[in-house]
Protein backbone atom coordinates (compact mmCIF):
# COMPACT_ATOMS: atom_id res chain seq x y z
CA UNK A 1 0.00 0.00 0.00
CA UNK A 2 1.19 3.43 -0.91
CA UNK A 3 -0.50 6.50 0.93
CA UNK A 4 -0.77 9.77 -1.20
CA UNK A 5 -1.69 12.95 -0.81
CA UNK A 6 -4.12 13.50 -4.34
CA UNK A 7 -5.43 10.69 -5.59
CA UNK A 8 -5.93 11.93 -9.12
CA UNK A 9 -2.66 13.27 -9.37
CA UNK A 10 -1.31 9.52 -8.19
CA UNK A 11 -3.71 7.82 -10.12
CA UNK A 12 -3.20 9.36 -13.48
CA UNK A 13 0.72 9.03 -12.51
CA UNK A 14 0.69 5.32 -12.29
CA UNK A 15 -1.85 4.45 -15.04
CA UNK A 16 0.63 6.59 -17.50
CA UNK A 17 4.04 5.58 -15.86
CA UNK A 18 3.13 1.94 -15.83
CA UNK A 19 0.08 0.81 -17.47
CA UNK A 20 -1.90 -0.02 -14.25
CA UNK A 21 -5.67 0.77 -14.47
CA UNK A 22 -7.78 0.89 -11.59
CA UNK A 23 -10.24 -0.95 -10.26
CA UNK A 24 -12.90 -0.42 -7.35
CA UNK A 25 -14.16 -3.69 -5.52
CA UNK A 26 -16.64 -4.28 -3.37
CA UNK A 27 -15.65 -5.70 0.09
CA UNK A 28 -16.82 -8.80 -0.62
CA UNK A 29 -14.77 -9.00 -4.25
CA UNK A 30 -11.81 -7.58 -1.77
CA UNK A 31 -11.62 -10.42 0.62
CA UNK A 32 -12.87 -13.16 -2.18
CA UNK A 33 -9.94 -11.95 -4.53
CA UNK A 34 -7.13 -10.45 -2.50
CA UNK A 35 -4.34 -12.86 -3.28
CA UNK A 36 -5.73 -14.64 -6.42
CA UNK A 37 -3.87 -12.12 -8.34
CA UNK A 38 -0.30 -11.75 -8.91
CA UNK A 39 0.58 -8.37 -7.62
CA UNK A 40 -1.72 -5.19 -6.53
CA UNK A 41 -0.95 -1.57 -6.12
CA UNK A 42 -2.93 -0.01 -3.65
CA UNK A 43 -2.92 3.64 -2.92
CA UNK A 44 -4.86 4.83 0.02
CA UNK A 45 -6.21 8.03 0.70
CA UNK A 46 -6.90 9.82 3.28
CA UNK A 47 -9.47 12.43 2.67
CA UNK A 48 -8.53 16.82 2.60
CA UNK A 49 -4.87 15.64 2.25
CA UNK A 50 -5.22 16.71 -1.56
CA UNK A 51 -6.17 20.87 -0.18
CA UNK A 52 -4.41 20.78 2.91
CA UNK A 53 -2.01 23.64 2.73
CA UNK A 54 -0.20 22.32 6.33
CA UNK A 55 0.04 18.48 4.91
CA UNK A 56 3.77 17.80 4.81
CA UNK A 57 3.42 14.47 3.39
CA UNK A 58 4.09 11.10 3.96
CA UNK A 59 7.87 9.17 5.05
CA UNK A 60 8.53 8.17 0.95
CA UNK A 61 11.33 6.33 2.34
CA UNK A 62 14.03 8.50 0.71
CA UNK A 63 14.57 10.29 3.42
CA UNK A 64 14.30 9.86 7.35
CA UNK A 65 12.30 8.39 8.92
CA UNK A 66 12.23 4.85 7.18
CA UNK A 67 14.70 5.71 4.87
CA UNK A 68 15.25 3.02 2.33
CA UNK A 69 12.10 1.69 2.97
CA UNK A 70 9.33 2.56 0.27
CA UNK A 71 9.79 1.36 -3.03
CA UNK A 72 7.75 -0.76 -5.72
CA UNK A 73 9.81 -3.13 -8.11
CA UNK A 74 8.16 -3.09 -11.80
CA UNK A 75 10.05 -5.56 -13.78
CA UNK A 76 10.59 -4.28 -17.52
CA UNK A 77 12.23 -6.20 -20.60
CA UNK A 78 14.66 -2.96 -21.17
CA UNK A 79 15.34 -0.55 -18.49
CA UNK A 80 17.17 2.08 -21.05
CA UNK A 81 14.11 2.08 -22.84
CA UNK A 82 11.73 2.28 -20.38
CA UNK A 83 13.97 5.20 -18.84
CA UNK A 84 13.45 6.90 -22.08
CA UNK A 85 9.94 6.96 -21.75
CA UNK A 86 9.74 7.93 -18.13
CA UNK A 87 11.85 11.14 -19.39
CA UNK A 88 9.47 11.43 -22.05
CA UNK A 89 6.64 11.47 -19.46
CA UNK A 90 8.47 13.72 -17.29
CA UNK A 91 8.38 11.62 -14.63
CA UNK A 92 11.55 12.59 -12.12
CA UNK A 93 14.41 10.05 -11.06
CA UNK A 94 16.38 9.33 -8.17
CA UNK A 95 18.83 6.64 -9.39
CA UNK A 96 19.48 6.32 -13.40
CA UNK A 97 20.72 2.85 -14.75
CA UNK A 98 24.01 5.21 -15.14
CA UNK A 99 24.14 6.29 -11.45
CA UNK A 100 26.28 4.25 -9.36
CA UNK A 101 27.24 0.50 -9.85
CA UNK A 102 24.14 -1.00 -10.60
CA UNK A 103 23.52 -0.34 -14.38
CA UNK A 104 20.84 -2.98 -14.75
CA UNK A 105 17.58 -0.68 -12.13
CA UNK A 106 16.46 2.73 -11.75
CA UNK A 107 14.63 4.47 -9.35
CA UNK A 108 11.70 6.69 -10.19
CA UNK A 109 9.63 9.09 -8.40
CA UNK A 110 6.12 9.10 -7.56
CA UNK A 111 4.37 12.98 -7.60
CA UNK A 112 4.42 12.33 -3.58
CA UNK A 113 8.44 12.04 -3.60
Amino acid sequence: MIRVKDPKISLAFYQDMSNIHGVELTKEEKEKSRFAREGVLELTHNHGTESDPEFKGYASGNTEPGKGFGHIAITVDDVDKACERFEKLGVTFKKRPSDGKMRHIAFILDPDG
